[in-house]
């Protein structure tokens, strides 16, 4: 009788889904191509490289701005400090037969506190994001301190946001501020930054703000899949002469059906591309800053998720399931 049991319980267990990626060998290649030098030392770059902007007042500028971006992203790809990479640049241009000079690593330090970042335009059209934030240390006590003896006052991170298109899976806009900034904020930030205004936005609860769905309201955001709190109240009730609020149509819903089936009819596990645009955020970088200053680690993060929307162009895997 109890081995009958156990096997019931056994059949009742869901099985977890296995997938097979169809494009292996597309994919084998553009992780090769993640290591190809002349992806971040292009032609475009080597012409680029001299500054070209007017004369100002006091110093000029000798390094234009692709040219300083350029190889702040060698260093943060290869995770070199700032010495070795100009050293590095030194030895690639020698090799190359190219009479560039290379800037000094107090000229990058220095210029890496002011260069201009843009993230590489999306390949495709900007539908459906999803937004997620994260932690990233600075400095302070490792994991097993904090779980051992407790956290102290001199550790202090920073919260990494992100918008992902769904559809292509690059980063649209982030942005990186103080850990007391709280997920909504953010979100409201880079709804308003965004050159094209999506047609559908999913985020977790921690966007569950008026603010949040204010602006989502102001720039006519279709679909808002945000899951309200467990103990959400409606905020406008029937009997006013506004249309439905999307926040508390969402929570009619659930109520009705349960939140399970809310989630699966509003496409809210497309959420779940936000987070593993984190997971390879922090497998390929780490979780921790290096810069210091406010202005160095705005650039730190601006660069690496621009590597990251490299790779991301280079190619990602098309994975199926192949069993339940």
């Amino acid at each position: 009788m109890e081995e009958l049991c156990q096997n019931i319980r056994m059949s009742k267990k869901k099985q977890k889904t296995k997938y097979k990626v169809r494009n292996w060998s597309a994919y084998n290649q553009s992780l090769i191509e993640r290591g190809s030098l002349t992806i971040w030392i292009s032609p475009e770059v080597l012409e680029a490289w001299q500054d070209k902007r007017p004369a100002q007042r006091g110093g000029q500028f000798q390094y234009s701005e692709l040219a300083i971006e350029s190889l702040l992203s060698l260093k943060h790809l290869l995770k070199l400090p700032y010495r070795a990479t100009a050293g590095f640049a030194v030895s690639l241009f020698k090799l190359m037969e190219l009479s560039l000079d290379v800037p000094d690593y107090t000229t990058l330090c220095r210029r890496a506190s002011s260069v201009t970042i843009t993230l590489p335009k999306s390949s495709q059209a900007v539908r459906h994001i999803v937004i997620d934030s994260t932690g990233l240390k600075v400095y302070g006590e490792g994991e097993w301190k904090v779980r051992k003896h407790g956290h102290s006052k001199r550790r202090t991170w920073r919260k990494l946001h992100l918008s992902i298109n769904v559809d292509s899976q690059e980063i649209v806009v982030q942005r990186l501020t103080s850990n007391s900034v709280d997920d909504a904020t953010a979100g409201v930030e880079m709804l308003q930054s965004m050159a094209q205004t999506p047609q559908f936005i999913a985020a977790d609860g921690a966007y569950d703000k008026r603010k949040f769905y204010d602006e989502c309201q102001a720039q006519q955001i279709d679909m808002i899949v945000v899951p309200p709190q467990r103990n959400a109240k409606i905020w406008q009730h029937g009997n006013s002469s506004k249309p439905p609020h999307p926040r508390d149509e969402n929570l009619r819903y659930i109520r009705q059906h349960g939140r399970k089936k809310w989630k699966t009819g509003h496409d809210y596990h497309q959420r779940s591309l936000a987070e593993t645009a984190i997971f390879r955020f922090k497998t390929i970088f780490g979780s921790q800053l290096n810069a210091r200053s406010d202005e160095h680690q705005l650039t730190e993060v601006a660069i690496k998720c621009a590597i990251l929307n490299r790779f991301t162009a280079l190619g990602m895997p098309d994975t199926h399931a192949i069993s339940a």
